[in-house]
This record gives structure tokens, sequence and C-alpha cells, in this order.
């Protein structure tokens, strides 16, 4: 029972993270370019300043649907293809 609800609060934070309209379109970005930093997903996105952005990855971060890779002062992300197909597989497609 433990199990299923870590998973409902899981979905929940991931739906969540994705019913704002500039989340989803960070995540289906990176699900088409892999391991971007904030400044290229940034000027791909155009339309966000760069304290929103940060924001938004963090949420999609701590949700679990992106991961990091830190590299110097950089930081890259990229969608986390397995909880992708779990709960949001149309990231994917």
């Amino acid at each position: 029972m433990l199990d299923d609800n870590l998973e409902i609060q899981q979905a929940v934070k991931i739906y969540k993270a994705l019913g704002e309209p500039t989340r989803l379109k960070i995540a289906q970005l990176l699900t088409e370019e892999v391991n971007l930093c904030c400044s290229e997903i940034k000027d791909k996105l155009e339309s966000v300043a760069g304290s929103t952005l940060s924001h938004h990855l963090k949420q999609l971060t701590d949700c679990g649907l992106l991961d990091l890779r830190k590299e110097g002062t950089y930081i890259y992300y990229r969608v986390n293809r397995e909880i992708a197909r779990k709960y949001a597989p149309y990231l994917l497609e």
C-alpha cells in the first residue's frame, strides 16, 4: 500500500508540473534534444526569463521527470525516459 501511495504522489507531482504550458514545452524540447544547459533551453524557448526558467527546471527535476548532470559551472538537463514512459508516454511519441 505504501508503494501505491508513493507512486500516486509522484504521478501527481509530474502531472502538476506538466500542467504548466512552459514546463510542458521544456519537457517536449528535452525529449528531442538531450543534454541542454539552461542557456540553450532559454535560447530555444525565447520568451522565458532566466529566473523563471530555473524555477521551471527545478520543478521538473524535483518531480523526477528531468535528470541533471553537472559539468563545471554548467548543468545539463535531459528527460528521464523511464519516468516519462511510465507517467507521460506521450512525451516520447
